[in-house]
């Protein structure tokens, strides 16, 4: 799933930049047992960044993704794409969201947006040219499924508390390997700064795994949405769609971006995506 890979990392370079920033100023040192204005000053940090995270994950999208927006669909296909994206967000019930295609020959689709009604759908060429209509049809349900449901405005808040204990925790034990390592004469020698830094993207990512479970969960509901919008044959036709194509899986960086997941068990953890086996179960055992 693109759109949460897109915004951990959107939201660990607005960290780090953040840290820099906290570090110029020197609002990110606390005296030993003085600790409510570090926490105070890593929760107006933390939400702060998860929020500009999310404030920018239409603008990264677009460009991290090349998403070409279709302003005038040209073409019986990018008429029927914005017709049916404009038919669940109706639906749904949620404002009309932009509609873009990227060039990938992986079939995938993403949405992101910082509001329900004003989010951005997009599907990957590889899509277009390996699904059918009435799977297509699910796919995009199971996008907007997302942005009705709320995930992107969950996952920032999710987001900005774990970013919370990052800069907290990062600072506290940066200090005593200070202390402990580099023995700095000074509150905070040059070894404070790079071992918060560095720390700071260590938590960070351990952070993600929670992230991505809260993400495998979301998967199911939106599954779901999907499988209302557009019927659940469609959806698990769809879902089985993307498991024959996992014979030419993505790349080891990329596996876990699309809508299809996928990685080896070693890696389940880091997955944005419950596996498909699974998805498609859940979706047989709901009632008709």
């Amino acid at each position: 799933m693109k759109r949460v890979f897109l915004f951990v990392l959107t939201n660990l370079a607005v960290l780090l930049v953040l840290g820099v920033v906290a570090h110029l100023f020197g609002v990110d040192r606390a005296a030993p047992g003085q600790y409510g204005a570090l926490l105070a000053m890593a929760a107006i940090f933390g939400m702060g960044g998860s929020f500009i995270s999310l404030a920018i994950s239409k603008w990264s999208a677009k460009r991290m993704m090349g998403v070409k927006l279709i302003a005038q669909p040209s073409g019986d296909a990018e008429q029927w794409l914005v017709a049916t994206v404009a038919r669940h967000a109706q639906a749904a019930g949620i404002g009309m969201p932009e509609v873009g295609i990227f060039d990938s020959p992986q079939p995938n689709a993403f949405a992101t947006g910082a509001r329900r009604d004003a989010a951005l759908v997009a599907v990957s060429t590889g899509l277009l040219r390996s699904m059918n209509r009435e799977q297509i049809d699910a796919v995009l349900g199971h996008e907007i499924s997302h942005v009705a449901n709320g995930d992107m405005v969950t996952l920032t808040l999710i987001q900005g508390v774990l970013n919370t204990f990052v800069i907290f925790l990062s600072r506290i034990v940066g200090g005593i390997i200070d202390k402990a390592v580099f023995r700095s004469e000074r509150d905070h020698g040059p070894g404070y700064f790079l071992t918060v830094m560095a720390l700071q993207i260590v938590f960070g990512i351990l952070a993600s795994l929670i992230v991505m479970w809260f993400s495998r969960q979301r998967e199911f509901r939106a599954d779901a949405g999907g499988a209302r919008l557009a019927g659940r044959p469609s959806m698990i036709s769809a879902l089985e769609r993307l498991k024959a194509g996992q014979q030419a899986p993505l790349p080891d960086q990329l596996g876990a971006f699309g809508i299809s997941g996928g990685g080896k068990a070693i890696s389940r953890l880091f997955m944005t995506h419950p596996p498909l086996d699974e998805r498609i179960s859940r979706l047989q055992e709901m009632q008709a």
